[in-house]
């Protein structure tokens, strides 16, 4: 946990950094608040913005599997070349204006394709090329366009992504892991999302095989590819600079994987997604395995497409809501540790002298009592956020 809130404190900002934190009546020019929460900017460590033009999640039962085949439908029917990549970037633009209007300063973002520069205004981000392919000819061609989307990203704060077990095949796999390494990237995987998974590992069968044929992606001919289990894919993560496990629902049934976790921990987190786990299997992320654990927690939303909105602030209330964690921990998860998750730690994630003044200013709905659950309550609106002293959305006054 950090340090307790400050009543009656102020933050006083200069070129874009905190100079200073105290509590009472503070000098110089002073923008009042009134009644106000003031929160280190929330860190949205795992979404996929390109979905940010949907309405409404896409249905969500059946599972996962079910689920996956959808969005393979959603992405065979859209446009291809010039008029997908404007679609994409004016998703990807809207779901980070959304994201800055819900007090996000800093994003991990999931991406098939490299983004165009100028949807980088707003919150951070880092963006993590997602690379897929279980055959050989897949991984050749995963392999050409992960090293093309890296380099694409510039100066960018960039990530590498094996998608997940059931979809990545263990010499792909590698390849973009040692690519990471080489480059000093994070990496993030999806990982023990589905108890399915575990069963195509182990048998190459069950309801994942029947979708991977269906889909084309299941090697035709040859020798079946190479799966790896939950537990050697976070032995890999771990010689990464910073490896990111997500969602996670299912390890505490591994063992073994549970073990490796641990093991790492130092080197690793895990990213929740609290609402989408809840619709997709059923339960909430297993977050006090993770903490009794000494590993590191963080949150993100997932996306549009098995979400109602982007808001971090929902994603703590549900743990709450199911007694998983406190207020206090839960904003901690979406601020330093979410911080971490995403290789920011050192620009946002705290309100400390010498960082870039990364803030959201709530509106609470209650007054007095815990601050931490008053910003967790409904009726709390986020009314500004800063991104290094900067206005990104939202008004001060």
């Amino acid at each position: 946990m950090g340090p307790p809130p400050i009543e009656g404190g102020w933050v006083r900002i200069d070129r874009g950094r905190i100079v200073a934190v105290g509590r009472g009546r503070p000098t110089g020019r002073v923008v009042d608040l009134g009644d106000a929460i003031i929160l280190p900017g929330l860190v949205n460590a795992h979404t996929h913005l390109e979905f940010s033009d949907l309405t409404r999640p896409l249905p969500l039962d059946g599972g996962l599997v079910a689920w996956i085949d959808r969005v393979v439908s959603l992405r065979r029917s859209r446009a291809t070349g010039d008029r997908e990549e404007a679609r994409r970037a004016a998703a990807v633009a809207a779901g980070l204006r959304e994201s800055a209007a819900a007090g996000v300063t800093a994003v991990g973002e999931i991406a098939t394709a490299p983004l165009p520069r100028h949807v980088a205004a707003g919150p951070r981000l880092r963006t993590f090329h997602e690379t897929l392919g279980l055959s050989g000819a897949a991984m050749a061609v995963a392999g050409t366009t992960l090293h093309r989307g890296i380099d694409l990203l510039g100066g960018a704060a960039g990530g590498v992504s094996p998608h997940a077990p059931y979809s990545v095949g263990a010499a792909l796999g590698r390849l973009a892991i040692a690519v990471a390494v080489r480059r000093r990237l994070p990496v993030a995987m999806h990982i023990a999302e589905t108890r399915e998974e575990a069963e195509l590992v182990a048998t190459g069968g069950g309801s994942f095989r029947g979708l991977l044929d269906r889909l084309g992606a299941w090697p035709a001919h040859g020798p079946p590819p190479r799966l790896l289990p939950a537990a050697d894919w976070i032995s890999l993560l771990a010689r990464a600079w910073r490896g990111v496990v997500v969602h996670g629902t299912f390890l505490p049934e591994d063992a073994a994987g549970l073990a490796r976790l641990t093991r790492h921990r130092r080197r690793l987190c895990v990213v929740v997604c609290p609402r989408t786990t809840r619709a997709v299997a059923g339960v909430l992320p297993p977050v006090a395995v993770f903490r009794e654990a000494g590993v590191r927690v963080a949150i993100g939303t997932d996306s549009r497409a098995s979400n109602p909105d982007l808001s971090i602030l929902a994603e703590c209330r549900e743990l709450v809501a199911g007694g998983g964690v406190g207020p206090a921990e839960a904003i901690s998860m979406a601020t330093r540790d979410a911080a971490w998750a995403v290789g920011f730690e050192h620009r946002c994630g705290r309100l400390a002298c010498g960082r870039p003044a990364d803030v959201a200013v709530l509106r609470p709905a209650i007054s007095g009592g815990d601050p931490f659950a008053a910003a967790l309550d409904p009726g709390t609106r986020v009314v500004a956020t800063l991104r290094a002293g900067r206005l990104i959305a939202g008004r001060l006054s």
